[in-house]
């Protein structure tokens, strides 16, 4: 059998059919610019859904935001191990950035108990609670966005968010209501989304910089 076998020849003729496919299912079709371009197509390479070119929603100060704040060597937030397992841990290394998913630490499991929340939305608050800046990247939990938006509105800082919940309970409403909002957002509209594409937009972004 004859196939490809290069890891960088594989990704590099992935992107080469992605373009081919837009420009037959979507002739004319433009990009804002060359980042966001990255990150959609990206997006694509890791779901095989071109309805990426028409959900993921970037705010205007989303990507530098994100940038900045990389280089700033922020910690980046997940709600799912998932998630944080998808991100280039080298290119975070590099930049000096911590990473983490709190679902599963002592703090979050006695605070869920507690005050009888979710996990992902105890892990919110915990973190909240830790210096520095902050980029919050969700895959998965709705209850996490809602609660991050929550304390935003209380007060508490946030750089940027990736919200890309998927599901059928709240994932769409809780997206939405990011959008309502003046963090700086990365957004997949409706019940789509995922760890996989969290983890994927961040990606974009790390190998554009």
């Amino acid at each position: 059998m004859e196939y490809v076998k290069d890891p960088k020849m594989i990704e590099i003729k992935s992107f080469e059919i992605i373009q081919g496919i837009i420009d037959d299912i979507r002739p004319g079709y433009k990009f804002k610019n060359e980042i966001e371009e990255k990150i959609i197509k990206r997006c694509i390479h890791t779901s095989a859904d071109f309805e990426y070119l028409d959900i993921l929603k970037i705010s205007e100060t989303a990507v530098q935001t994100i940038i900045n704040a990389l280089k700033d060597g922020c910690t980046i937030y997940t709600d799912t191990n998932m998630a944080l397992s998808g991100i280039n841990k080298m290119k975070l290394n590099a930049l000096g950035c911590e990473y983490k998913c709190l679902v599963a630490d002592e703090r979050v499991k006695e605070l869920a108990k507690e005050k009888g929340i979710t996990r992902s939305m105890a892990a919110i608050e915990v973190a909240m609670s830790e210096e520095g800046k902050k980029l919050f990247v969700f895959g998965n939990a709705p209850t996490a966005l809602y609660k991050t938006i929550e304390m935003v509105n209380e007060g508490k800082d946030v750089e940027a968010i990736v919200g890309a919940p998927v599901g059928f309970v709240g994932a769409a409403e809780s997206k939405y209501e990011l959008e309502k909002t003046n963090i700086p957002h990365i957004v997949v509209q409706g019940r789509k989304g995922g760890s996989n594409i969290a983890a994927a937009i961040m990606n974009a972004i790390l190998y554009a910089m």
